[in-house]
């Protein structure tokens, strides 16, 4: 296991400066949301490229791509457009944008480019259907979402990339149980898992430790905060209901050797303290986690 953290929770740093910081405070991991200012495919990305491998390989930290940016796509929309789009158009610029984050996470070498299904939206079927029932929605939506996500996966394939599929509360994909669904639809080599920690608390998928048990083939990259149950909102470490420890101890128990990254997007105005503090948190716990695992 390493532990990593996420740019998201720098959002007012430089990129470059977020990741010197981690390294500084004893992070081995980072996870890498586009978004504007980084990697953007609106602006000079490459020249933003080489200089971050060249920063990874510098400071000996491993990465995954991560492609959740609120507002990159669409200035007004949150998240959007998706995989669930059902304007073809904007159904292929996520696509593209899908794309970018593969070739990114494939000159980087990244663990994976981690992304989720989108949220469906009835609206937009409307003018295509003038009656669409709860079932009907659902098995096109589902076939929808099969369909594109087997293209971003054919796309990654030929780079030799993984991708890592995140349920996401709010989104058509919103639990384990609506990912095993997903399978059943589409799969492939290079399809694995994004299992964040705070969203199966907080939906109830319990015990957590269990989770990572029964996923763990799957498991290429990690999410980490604590949440309340019922409450998507990542809070600091002690300040939800998780106990952590069992967590870290499934993770080693199954041999867990990816990146364990804390996501917390919303502390992004105290990013240094929030870090260091999530670090003295968590490290101890991975080590004791570990010793009992030896």
């Amino acid at each position: 296991m390493l532990l990593g953290y996420n740019t998201n929770g720098f959002a007012h740093h430089d990129e470059f400066d977020a990741i010197e910081l981690l390294a500084e405070i004893g992070y081995q991991s980072v996870a890498i949301t586009i978004d504007h200012g980084v990697l953007s495919p609106r602006e000079d990305w490459r020249s933003q490229l080489r200089r971050l491998r060249l920063l990874l390989q510098r400071l000996g930290l491993r990465s995954v791509i991560e492609t959740g940016a609120r507002f990159l796509l669409d200035p007004r929309r949150k998240h959007e457009p998706t995989l669930l789009s059902t304007d073809p158009a904007a159904c292929k610029r996520r696509v593209e944008f899908y794309r970018h984050a593969i070739h990114c996470a494939a000159e980087l070498g990244s663990d994976c480019v981690s992304l989720w299904s989108g949220v469906w939206r009835p609206g937009q079927a409307q003018a295509q259907t003038s009656e669409v029932s709860g079932a009907t929605s659902n098995a096109e939506t589902m076939r929808l979402l099969a369909a594109g996500l087997e293209e971003v996966l054919n796309i990654a394939a030929q780079s030799g990339v993984v991708i890592g599929f995140e349920p996401e509360p709010g989104m058509l994909i919103d639990s384990m149980a609506r990912f095993a669904e997903l399978l059943t639809l589409v799969d492939a080599p290079n399809l694995k898992l994004t299992l964040d920690v705070g969203h199966l608390h907080c939906q109830g998928e319990v015990p957590i430790a269990d989770q990572v048990r029964r996923w763990a083939p799957r498991l290429v990259n990690v999410h980490l905060e604590d949440m309340r149950r019922g409450r998507h909102e990542h809070l600091m470490f002690g300040e939800g209901e998780i106990d952590f420890l069992p967590v870290l101890q499934a993770l080693a128990d199954v041999g867990y050797q990816g990146g364990i990254h804390v996501e917390l997007s919303r502390h992004s105005h105290e990013a240094p303290e929030a870090a260091r503090r999530a670090y003295a948190f968590i490290r101890p716990l991975m080590e004791r986690s570990r010793a009992s695992h030896g």
